[in-house]
């Protein structure tokens, strides 16, 4: 499995406000090329932070691209993917509609009412580790219901934790020209940080996208 995580951060590393409100960070053309690769992607991965802060729905806005998918033999939009160690996911979440097929990852700690919820609202549940979900074995059994791109699309802490396992093959970073501040403001890899061993980036490729930049890095 390829995993990319794609974020839009601030020119100070924020992803969003203290108060953790989604604000608008990148434009109409980042918002295109993230929907783009959200359609060339089997999967679209958040943590359940992000559900509970934007209530995202993750799928494709140009029915075109819906279109050349159906053409592929493949589902109009692609799987939507929730980390969520405590199966804390809302039952009404927009990522729980009919619209595509929902993984939701749980740990085995996760309260059994709460999977049945989830379960009976149409979720898929996928159960790996203990007390939080061990997210190695978890794309694994993605990779086995046909995942081969996974897109990660935040937030911070997922986003650490597939770093720490060593499960990112790539990182694309749009930069917006604002500053938001804030030491609690979610950052792009938050969790508990790097202190010996730091993760290397090769940057492959800069570009400019609306009022801001585009990185591209491989991880090393």
């Amino acid at each position: 499995m390829r995993v990319v995580v794609n974020a839009a951060m601030s020119a100070d590393g924020k992803l969003s406000s203290k108060r953790r409100e989604q604000i608008a960070i990148s434009g109409p053309d980042d918002f295109d090329r993230v929907d783009a690769l959200r359609a060339g992607s089997d999967a679209v991965m958040v943590g359940v932070g992000t559900v509970l802060a934007d209530d995202p729905h993750l799928t494709l806005d140009d029915p075109e691209r819906q279109t050349a998918r159906r053409e592929r033999s493949e589902s109009a939009h692609p799987l939507r993917v929730v980390a969520d160690s405590r199966a804390r996911t809302p039952t009404d979440a927009r990522i729980l509609d009919d619209a595509a097929t929902t993984y939701v990852l749980v740990a085995e700690s996760a309260p059994a009412d709460r999977i049945e919820a989830l379960e009976t609202a149409g979720a898929r549940l996928v159960t790996a580790g203990d007390e939080r979900v061990d997210l190695s074995s978890a794309l694994s059994s993605l990779e086995r219901e046909g995942v081969e791109q996974l897109m990660v699309e935040g937030g911070g802490e997922l986003i650490f934790s597939l770093f720490e396992d060593g499960l990112v093959d790539e990182l694309r970073v749009y930069v917006g020209s604002q500053l938001v501040g804030g030491r609690d403001a979610p950052t792009l890899a938050d969790g508990e940080g790097f202190v010996a061993e730091f993760p290397e980036l090769e940057l492959d490729d800069v570009s400019r996208i609306d009022d801001g930049v585009l990185l591209r890095y491989a991880v090393v």
